[in-house]
This record gives structure tokens, C-alpha cells and sequence, in this order.
């Protein structure tokens, strides 16, 4: 019954009922990716009338966090190349690094020097700010 009820009302734990029916009727797997997410689109390619061109969907595995989506299917995705990488062989660039989770709101979130929440030590004020008045 819990899962029934996750599959309903929340979205962030993997697809809803309602995404799951739509993708069951409406959508052909394409590829999957290293982590598991899974790349849909309209069946055939089909143009969708109201946008006029294919959707195009990912059901991830697990937690929905979109910088989960790897470069190659973020191109395909968002419509930058027609082709998915299961199609093609694809290799990343030296300059594309792994996935590194968002860790914003966790203990492990960046936290520059000077944050009231970093470890340490401020810095010290130097003196050369002069407040704002008005009439100045």
C-alpha cells in the first residue's frame, strides 16, 4: 500500500503512476545510462502536435536530481543531437568529469573560506569599507 501511495503522490522517488502509464501507452525505450535512468521518446519518433517535435523523457533510478543525467543524453535530451549515444559511439571528452552529486543542504556542501558555516577561522575585516549614508 506504501508504494502504491509513493506512486501516486510523489515524484521524486522514481516515476508516478500517471508517468508510468504514459510511458507504457505512449513511449519506446531508447538507452539506458551507467546509473540506471532510463531514456524514453514518443513511440516511432512520432512529432508531438502541440510542441512539433518528438518528446523525449528519462525515468530515473532512484532520486530524481537532473544532474544525474549524463552529457551525452543531456545533448539528446534537450534537442542538441538527433542521435542517442546507445546509437552512436559515443565517448566523452577529456574535459567532461564524472557525475558528482549535488550535495547542496548536506554536511559535504561547499562551503567557501569566510562562510559563517565553514570549518575555521573569518578572515579578519581590513578596514576599508566605509558604510553607505544618506545625503553622502
Amino acid at each position: 500500500m506504501k508504494q502504491f501511495l509513493l506512486k501516486v503522490f510523489t515524484w521524486w522517488n522514481g516515476q508516478t503512476f500517471g508517468t508510468q502509464l504514459w510511458t507504457s501507452r505512449y513511449g519506446e525505450l531508447v538507452g539506458t545510462d551507467e546509473q540506471g535512468n532510463r531514456y524514453y521518446r514518443t513511440k516511432g519518433g512520432k512529432i508531438d502536435p502541440t510542441l512539433l517535435f518528438e518528446r523525449r523523457w528519462v525515468v530515473y533510478n532512484g532520486y530524481a536530481e537532473a544532474t544525474r543525467v549524463p552529457p551525452g543524453w543531456h545533448g539528446w535530451m534537450h534537442h542538441t543531437v538527433d542521435v542517442p549515444p546507445t546509437e552512436q559511439n559515443y565517448t566523452a571528452r577529456e574535459w567532461e568529469k564524472p557525475h558528482v552529486p549535488n550535495m547542496t543542504g548536506t554536511p559535504q556542501a561547499y562551503r567557501p573560506s569566510g562562510s559563517t558555516l565553514a570549518s575555521g577561522r573569518r578572515p579578519k575585516a581590513t578596514g576599508d569599507y566605509q558604510a553607505w549614508t544618506p545625503g553622502n
